[in-house]
């Protein structure tokens, strides 16, 4: 599902079928009609900042719609991609411009968790364009610092494709060196 028709195009070139709508006003049914017999949803849609009633639709409202119907259509996963740092201890204060988002991503992410789905809760540090490093840094101790959409399109990948191995997974990562089947725990 995209919002823009101009990216149909590319879409297509990967081998998937788009749909395009707006995710903000879609209901659950229509969503679930969308899923129709996929068995995983990766949810990585957002707001992309403006004002915090829209940033409460979209990655809010409407995740949690969106995992209400892949429950309805019988996926058997969803994979959330949220933030490094996520969480009810986010610490971002009321009055930055960022707390809207931050208490969004707490919603949809706890719904997912306590959702009857097999989840994985990625939480990519800061997004860049930039190429990946082919690796990502993760564990404890690691802060957030950046990561290229690329690494994240991997990381996605990777879990997609282990969905025992991964499900009730919550990870954080950066660019980095660990071998992203090494830490997902899978050989390929």
């Amino acid at each position: 599902m995209i919002r823009k028709a101009e990216q149909s195009d590319d879409v297509r070139a990967v081998g998937a079928e788009p749909v395009v709508a707006d995710i903000e006003h879609v209901s659950v049914e229509e969503i679930a009609e969308v899923i129709g017999d996929h068995d995983t949803v990766v949810w990585s849609a957002g707001a992309g900042g403006g004002s915090p009633e829209r940033t409460y639709s979209v990655d809010r409202d409407a995740a949690i719609r969106t995992i209400d119907a892949a429950q309805k259509a019988g996926a058997g996963r969803l994979v959330m991609v949220s933030y490094f740092g996520a969480g009810p201890d986010h610490g971002v204060p009321e009055d930055n411009s960022f707390f809207a988002y931050a208490e969004a991503k707490i919603a949809a992410d706890a719904h997912l968790a306590d959702s009857a789905l097999g989840w994985t809760i990625l939480r990519p540090s800061a997004l860049t364009d930039e190429d990946g490093t082919g690796g990502v840094e993760t564990g404890e101790g690691v802060s957030a610092s950046q990561v290229s959409r690329a690494t994240v399109a991997d990381v996605i990948a990777a879990v997609v494709a282990a969905p025992q191995a991964t499900a009730g997974l919550t990870l954080e990562f950066n660019d980095g060196d660990q071998q992203v089947a090494e830490v997902l725990g899978v050989t390929r």
